[in-house]
């Protein structure tokens, strides 16, 4: 018998115990562990943020539904992982051996890497749905007194649809809400350009992004490093294309979200040649660690070179098809490791993103996901909202029945096929 330990309660983790429950012996244990009791589906967090959802909405107890499904769940959280042991420990004092570890646990968040940044300062997030429902309710307060907004992603950032998804929503919201009128809006972003999302752009997602944003009224300031944030005021640098100084920015606000830098769980940085200097599993063409070969990684956790050096640091995003292709590959190679054989199975890595903006949306292509491309297309219209909440609804179902089978990329395809999109050239 062989035991799969998994960290990570997320779409990367749950999506692995069900497939791996698929790829091995029926003698083999998985077992997940998390340090919230709960999954929670955080493309939905946007949404929390401004009321459209509550966090019972978007969350599925793990402890009643992962038995059910043959999985053993702990909720203990893990503080350190020992590779030379082959061993977790878990936040209860205890630990568990393990024979195959999968690290799906996303990224540590980099709050403190600014001053002032982060919730329990004076800005939101809503990489979290906890930090998305304390947003709600400095949302609801700013909704009674509106004044100046400022949304965007910091340096070192690895996800800035969310970033774009807030903004564009909040737009909505507050038209809903007759109270626009009362709200300049900014957008700041370590990217070069906006629309660059970590990736250079896909298709036309820069001219799609700064029409949405004309047409919306909300002003960019992009190669920005945002320096500290004050209580009412995001204090920032815009650099030139050599990154040096070029103008200071001090952008009031009555609320804030702003996206933190990325970094590994706590549990893993430092361990020499399981990770990068920042925290990151390094993952081979496998999703093995070249060092610990029985240690795989998936998701936001994996260390990824940034595609281009840009002025200010930009990280790479690991978009929801992604993580399923990961998890996939890293399933059935476990598969094969447990009954003796070589693994063969990679990871496309291709990107297929819905980006919801409360009343439209805008979707990219981008096979692969680094440029040159085999497609590189992008699209917007209301059809993408209606996708996204159509997604939603099919994931929190897969979680609570155990489905293993990856329809993302499935149903992208079949929209293709009957023509909600317009297939790529």
């Amino acid at each position: 018998m062989a035991h799969i330990v998994i960290l990570g309660g997320g779409i990367g983790g749950i999506s692995c115990a069900y497939e791996l429950k698929q790829a091995l012996r029926k003698e083999d244990k998985v077992t997940v562990v998390s340090d919230k009791p709960f999954f929670q589906f955080t493309p939905s967090n946007p949404w929390v943020a401004v009321k459209w959802r509550a966090k019972k909405d978007i969350t599925v107890d793990l402890a009643s539904t992962l038995p059910r499904h043959g999985v053993a769940f702990s909720a203990a959280g893990a503080p350190r992982v020992h590779p030379a042991e082959n061993r977790v420990e878990l936040g209860d004092g205890s630990s568990l051996n393990y024979d195959y570890l999968v690290i799906a646990t996303g990224p540590d968040l980099a709050f403190d890497e600014i001053e002032g940044l982060g919730p329990d300062h004076h800005t939101q997030s809503i990489c979290d749905v906890d930090h998305a429902t304390r947003a709600k309710d400095q949302w609801e307060a700013f909704c009674e007194d509106p004044g100046p907004i400022v949304i965007g992603a910091v340096q070192g950032a690895s996800c800035y649809g969310p970033a774009y998804e807030f903004a564009m929503i909040a737009d909505a919201d507050l038209r809903r809400r007759r109270i626009r009128d009362k709200v300049p809006m900014t957008f700041v972003t370590a990217e070069p350009y906006v629309g660059h999302l970590g990736v250079g752009g896909v298709g036309d997602t820069r001219g799609l992004l700064e029409s949405e944003m004309r047409q919306r009224h909300i002003k960019w300031v992009t190669n920005a490093k945002v320096d500290k944030a004050a209580p009412g005021a995001l204090h920032v640098t815009e650099v030139d294309e050599d990154g040096k100084p070029k103008k200071q920015h001090e952008l009031p606000f009555k609320f804030s979200m702003m996206l933190p830098a990325f970094r590994g769980i706590a549990a893993v940085r430092g361990i020499d040649g399981l990770v990068n200097p920042r925290g990151f599993i390094v993952v081979d063409k496998h999703q093995s660690n070249p060092t610990f070969p029985n240690i795989f990684g998936v998701g936001v956790c994996i260390a990824i070179a940034p595609l281009e050096q840009t002025p200010v640091p930009v990280g790479v995003p690991k978009t929801g098809y992604m993580i399923e292709s990961m998890v996939t590959a890293t399933a059935l190679n476990i598969g094969q490791r447990v009954r003796g054989s070589e693994p063969s199975h990679e990871a496309t890595w291709n990107a297929i993103c819905l980006a919801d903006f409360g009343d439209s949306g805008v979707a990219f292509v981008a096979l692969p996901q680094n440029p040159p491309r085999n497609v590189n297309w992008a699209s917007s219209g209301r059809w993408v909202h209606v996708a996204k909440v159509a997604f939603e609804k099919y994931f929190l179902r897969k979680v609570r029945t155990g489905t293993s089978e990856p329809y993302f990329e499935k149903a992208v395809l079949k929209l293709l096929d009957i023509g909600k999109l317009k297939r790529p050239a």
